[in-house]
């Protein structure tokens, strides 16, 4: 099937070129190199330490997409060429080595039909019921193989239905996975600023009978009063609304989940085992509220989830085979201390409100204020962040930015670390801490001077102030750039000593007095972007759109080339 594919498509491909009617060709290419050099002093090394093997033997490790689009005669075609060597992306412990077509579609719109078959990417409303979506920092590319019919009932209202499996790197997961939606555009009077958005779906997934013969085996070793019942097929709804009225802007978003065979690793067995799977529906519930005005711009979210995981297969941990997208309630930091402590998203059950605030005293000087608040279904505290920010901008010569964030952060749940609370608190202000719990003070400030129009400098500094984990941290970053072509940067993160190192565990104090510098240079000219850096990268959660994972500590250099034609 994959050569079939590929001739054909180099076959129209071809005709186009002589055709000449009006044939348009696109493409990129992504190229990520990872040198690896081994420093087992801050961990960077393979096994038995956490990092992976290609420090001892394999020292180097590549991953590059090269995606082709044509489109002629009113068709869509495209295919991606995909290679792993020796890659960590797959699992940032371990090893990974294939290559192959990794994604081909057709497309085609006839009248009022949409027709597209292939390697689908996709969502339903928000994405909480169906997201068929890459995200490449993760390796999370969980594209429908099938085919998608959509159909135009006038300009403001269509249907779309679609079939098929879940791509797996370069295999497919055995369970299907159907569904389709509706959505309209309302707006009751043209000479008002109101408008209605509706919206509602439906997915079904089906088990094969592999998955079935595995959830089955699994519950047969349960003991007795551990034993659920299983079926085939799981449904979940949708119904969504977004409502425009002059400067606000409300999105609301409920969903439903029937009976499903989920695991749940925070589930005690009755052998006190923790994990097990459980047969259990599900709920969501995400709002969205917007206003701007005048140099005032305010957002307020909120969400509820409730048993909410949905995978092609439940033995599936992490960020694969995963059906849906549930929306984060925190904010994603940009900057490296702020960020290390993101929360990902908790399919199982979790409850939160973020706002988040920006208004301009003056041409000259703005704030902002982020809020976020976020609760598992017990009512306990899971995440809570504070930060509120000053920005000043002189002219168009300089801005500076300062900004202070004040943190608590189950790091028992987001991340299963056990971190003892210590006797007293770093934070004057916690005067009694919790077990298994990051609470932390980062003041960060970013500084932006341009000599010239072309050339600037950018400095930014952090300092996280904590007892727990590994301590506290220093970061600091000067970049020079010079447009349109040069970008040259230098950075250090610092671990801070413990003052009586002997009084704290091993693990506790092994990054104290560590540097991690980097050193890199970026080249960009029209579409193409190249870039070299030697780094040296603490362990750590890396996060994108509230999907996170852990990565050990990195040392080496990293070539990335990306290239648009």
């Amino acid at each position: 099937m994959k050569h079939l594919f590929t001739l054909t498509f180099f076959l129209l491909f071809y005709c186009g070129l002589n055709a000449q009617n009006n044939a348009r060709i696109t493409g990129n290419l992504q190229t990520n190199g990872n040198f690896f050099i081994r420093d087992s002093a801050i961990g960077a090394a393979g096994p038995p330490q956490p990092g992976p093997p290609q420090y001892d033997n394999q020292k180097f490790g590549a991953e590059s997409w090269l995606n082709l689009n044509y489109s002629n005669w009113g068709f869509d075609i495209g295919v991606r060429f995909d290679l792993f060597n020796n890659s960590n992306l797959l699992n940032p412990t371990g090893s990974f080595t294939d290559e192959g077509i990794g994604r081909w579609y057709v497309h085609k719109k006839i009248d009022k039909f949409d027709l597209s078959g292939g390697f689908l990417y996709d969502q339903i409303g928000a994405g909480i019921i169906f997201r068929a979506y890459e995200e490449r920092s993760l390796m999370i590319d969980n594209a429908l193989k099938g085919v998608k019919v959509g159909y135009e009932f006038n300009e403001n209202w269509k249907i779309k239905a679609f079939t098929g499996r879940q791509k797996r790197q370069f295999d497919i997961y055995g369970s299907v996975i159907r569904g389709g939606s509706l959505e309209g555009f309302i707006k009751p009077d043209s000479t008002r600023n109101l408008s209605f958005a509706p919206g509602a779906g439906i997915v079904a997934r089906t088990y094969d009978d592999e998955t079935v013969d595995r959830i089955v085996n699994e519950i047969a070793s349960y003991a007795p009063q551990d034993s659920i019942g299983a079926q085939y097929n799981t449904y979940a709804m949708t119904v969504f609304n977004t409502l425009t009225a002059g400067d606000f802007s409300w999105y609301l978003e409920g969903a439903y989940k029937t009976k499903d065979v989920i695991f749940n690793e925070f589930e005690r067995q009755a052998n006190g085992t923790t994990g097990k799977l459980v047969n259990t529906d599900g709920y969501f519930f995400y709002t969205s509220f917007t206003f701007a005005k005048e140099g005032l711009g305010v957002t307020l979210e909120g969400k509820y989830t409730e048993n909410f995981r949905f995978r092609t297969d439940p033995f599936q941990i992490g960020v694969q085979g995963q059906i849906n997208y549930l929306p984060p309630i925190a904010r994603q930091n940009t900057f490296r201390l702020p960020a290390r402590f993101a929360p990902n998203t908790q399919e199982l059950g979790e409850q939160g409100v973020q706002i988040d605030a920006r208004y301009a005293l003056s041409k000259k000087i703005s704030l902002g204020l982020n809020v976020a608040d976020i609760y598992n279904l017990d009512g306990a505290e899971l995440y809570r962040e504070i930060a509120p920010e000053i920005t000043y901008k002189k002219d168009r010569k300089w801005q500076a930015m300062l900004g202070l964030q004040f943190l608590k952060y189950s790091i028992g749940i987001y991340q299963f670390k056990d971190d003892p609370e210590d006797a007293e608190d770093v934070l004057p202000w916690v005067k009694r801490g919790e077990q298994n719990y990051v609470d932390a003070f980062t003041p960060y400030t970013e500084f932006l001077y341009k000599f010239t129009p072309r050339k600037s400098l950018r400095v930014e500094a952090q300092y996280l102030l904590t007892d727990d984990e590994f301590g506290s941290w220093v970061n600091a970053l000067a970049e020079f750039g010079w447009a349109p072509h040069w970008l040259i940067y230098v950075s250090d993160m610092y671990k801070i000593p413990h003052k009586n190192k002997e009084d704290y565990s091993p693990d506790k104090v092994k990054y104290d007095g560590f540097h991690y510098p980097s050193v890199g240079v970026v080249y960009t000219h029209r579409a193409n972007r190249f870039s070299l850096a030697f780094v040296k990268q603490v362990e750590g959660i890396n996060c994108a759109g509230g999907i996170c994972r852990y990565e050990p500590t990195f040392s080496g250099v990293r070539l990335n080339i990306n290239s648009s034609f």
